[in-house]
């Protein structure tokens, strides 16, 4: 073994600060003129299979200077991103992100905190971003919170809760201590993290009750309560129902009022996932069908989403402080709380959720709130709702396209149909639509399907969208779909252009 005394120690530092200095000014000044100039790109851009073999690679056993690796960020990376960041991406849901949001996360980066613990300042900074959370829905103040990667992790946390506040002993005992097997009750058009979350906390898939819904995609609350009193008959044990604030497929709304009184009748949870949904509260219009949101027993939400934050923030909340906390919390020796010094601080995050490590996402939020305020985000949020009712008159003009579903919130569903066409046609004929509007950039929606129609889906949550990206939108489905149909013609209506 030889003499560690003698051995150079090495560090991970720029050799030469700077250098690395004017490779940081160059990555801002590139990136800001990247987002000053970014709608005049495409929306997305195909990887080409070069650049995808770049990335099998084996792992670099020596240096490369760092230019390099920053040229083949730029060259291989930057082009082929997804798009969400572009005005005319209304993809799934997904926020656009901001300059401040980006600067926020470089500084985050360099302090590089696990905010989970210790007398740090990314702990009282995660507090006040938690209690600006509970006054954005007017929920109560001595609720409680945590912030999340997203809405996926926000409702596994919410049901954890949920499940050990209502079977008593389940935090030790698991689901096993219940008398019958755990039931929980939402509608047919949740999002499938929640049917993940059923299976994470152990009652099963099965036990989610998926509860049909109304012609506006709303929960039908009088199936909700037959199939809780069927399930108490049959020695189920009902324990959380999960109403949504906006669905994914419509942006529809539950009545979330009637749910309230059902479930604080029959004494079980009401947790809302309000995905995106929860901060139309922000909106007039919209804050009385939300209201329900400052009595329920937990809310989830993402601030990626809605409130156009970098990836990844969620958040969620808990009227009863105490059952947050008690759902999570363990005593180990190593993480003692001191009187003094580093672990004299804050109590660890850990006690609130399941993370022991947690990067310091509070920090974009905080910087972004303090430079825009409340009311420019909820004057935002009123815009991309403008936005999607407009949108949703504008395919109304044009007889060629088909509204699938009213319009109630910031989301539009929509195909193109020529009229002489089936179902099935139609959804083979939308579905080459959207891919076609992908490749030539036209537009970047999604897709889903209402009662067996593929529609060419809309979800306005962009800061950068103005209704010129939705005319072009419009006009390019029409112009594709016509492209289409003198193809099909020229085949005979043979849809084999689908099948390779």
């Amino acid at each position: 073994m030889k003499d560690q005394n003698n051995t150079p120690e090495i560090g991970l530092d720029p050799a030469n600060w700077e250098d690395f200095r004017v490779l940081g000014h160059r990555m801002i000044d590139d990136m800001v003129d990247y987002l000053k100039n970014i709608g005049e790109g495409p929306v997305w851009t195909p990887i080409p299979e070069k650049v995808k073999a770049s990335f099998q690679t084996g792992i670099p056993q020596q240096p490369t200077p760092v230019d390099d690796i920053y040229n083949e960020f730029k060259q291989n990376i930057l082009p082929y991103h997804g798009g969400n960041i572009h005005p005319k991406y209304s993809a799934w849901v997904q926020g656009t992100g901001t300059a401040m949001g980006a600067l926020a996360d470089l500084l985050a980066g360099v302090i590089n905190s696990n905010a989970t613990m210790a007398d740090q300042s990314s702990l009282y900074v995660d507090q006040q971003v938690i209690n600006w959370c509970k006054q954005l829905l007017n929920y109560p103040a001595d609720g409680s919170g945590i912030l999340v990667s997203g809405g996926s992790v926000a409702n596994i946390t919410a049901l954890i809760v949920a499940r050990n506040t209502i079977i008593a002993n389940s935090k030790s005992g698991g689901v096993y201590v219940a008398t019958g097997k755990l039931t929980a009750y939402c509608s047919s058009e949740t999002h499938n993290c929640v049917n993940k979350a059923a299976e994470v906390i152990g009652i099963g898939g099965e036990q989610l009750r998926k509860i049909p819904v109304n012609e506006n995609y709303e929960i039908d609350v009088q199936a909700l309560q037959r199939q809780i009193d069927a399930d108490r008959a049959n020695e189920y044990v009902p324990f959380c129902i999960i109403g949504n604030a906006g669905t994914v497929n419509t942006g529809a709304i539950d009545p979330l009022d009637e749910l309230l009184k059902i479930a604080r009748k029959e004494e079980i949870w009401l947790h809302v996932d309000g995905a995106f949904g929860a901060l139309a509260k922000l909106v007039p219009a919209y804050a009385d069908r939300l209201k329900a949101l400052e009595q329920v027993d937990s809310v989830a939400f993402d601030l990626h989403k809605w409130m156009y934050m970098q990836y990844e923030v969620g958040c969620v909340l808990f009227k009863d402080a105490a059952a947050h906390r008690k759902a999570f919390a363990t005593a180990v020796n190593y993480l003692t709380a001191h009187e003094r010094g580093l672990a004299g601080g804050p109590e660890t995050v850990s006690n609130y959720g399941m993370e022991l490590s947690r990067g310091f996402k509070a920090l974009k939020v905080w910087m972004s709130l303090k430079e825009h305020g409340v009311e420019k985000y909820a004057a935002m949020i009123s815009q991309n709702i403008d936005q999607a009712f407009y949108l949703g008159e504008q395919i109304k003009k044009h007889p060629e396209l088909e509204l699938l579903t009213p319009v109630n919130m910031n989301v539009v569903c929509y195909r193109y149909n020529p009229g002489n066409l089936d179902d099935d046609q139609l959804n083979a004929l939308n579905k080459e639509l959207l891919m076609r509007m992908h490749e030539t950039g036209v537009a970047a929606p999604s897709s889903t399907l209402l009662k067996g129609k593929y529609a060419i889906r809309a979800a306005i949550t962009n800061h950068r969208t103005r209704r010129h990206h939705l005319d072009e939108m419009v006009e390019g489905t029409i112009a594709i779909g016509d492209k289409l149909m003198k193809e099909l013609e020229a085949k005979l209506f043979k849809f084999d252009f689908l099948t390779t």
